[in-house]
């Protein structure tokens, strides 16, 4: 079986109607549109929500939630999976084992497990239960700075400038 043999079942494709081309192909004039009124009109009210009038559902409902544009989102990884790993470990390293995927804004390490090699952890968060495995183990921990954001540097430089005056 090839490409140029492969043909469409039938009935799955329909031919479009076309509509307003003169009174003989049976939607001319009006153009199934039927006389008068709203629905006849170009432009008509028919978008999703409309209700004839009435006060919509999603206005008749209280609005709730609330979205943080400035949450930080951390991808979670337990000490104890970081046992066959050796060395420096950093988001790099995290990603090559497959430990950590999708979109963070950083790695955080929680004190679950047990590590029994040496390494040497870099990255933006460690809870202090991990941080105590990993010296128990031998090995040690540093905290690489979150990514610093437009909004965070324009208020720093605010704090600064308030400090100054």
């Amino acid at each position: 079986m090839s490409l140029n043999s492969l043909k469409v079942p039938k009935g799955a494709t329909k031919v479009r109607k076309r509509v307003g081309r003169g009174q003989g192909s049976g939607l001319g004039k009006t153009a199934g549109r039927g006389a008068k009124g709203q629905k006849a009109r170009t432009g008509n009210m028919r978008f999703a929500g409309f209700e004839g009038g009435q006060m919509p559902l999603q206005r008749r409902l209280p609005k709730f939630g609330f979205k943080n544009v400035f949450r930080r989102v951390y991808a979670e990884v337990q000490v104890g999976d970081l046992e066959g790993l050796t060395g420096v470990v950093d988001e790099k390293a995290l990603k090559a084992a497959r430990l950590v995927h999708g979109r963070f804004d950083g790695v955080v390490v929680l004190g679950s497990g047990e590590l029994t090699s040496k390494v040497t952890v870099k990255v933006e968060r460690v809870t202090a239960g991990a941080r105590a495995i990993i010296e128990k183990a031998g090995g040690s921990v540093e905290l690489v700075p979150a990514p610093v954001t437009k909004h965070e540097k324009a208020k720093a430089a605010k704090r600064a400038a308030s400090v100054k005056a």
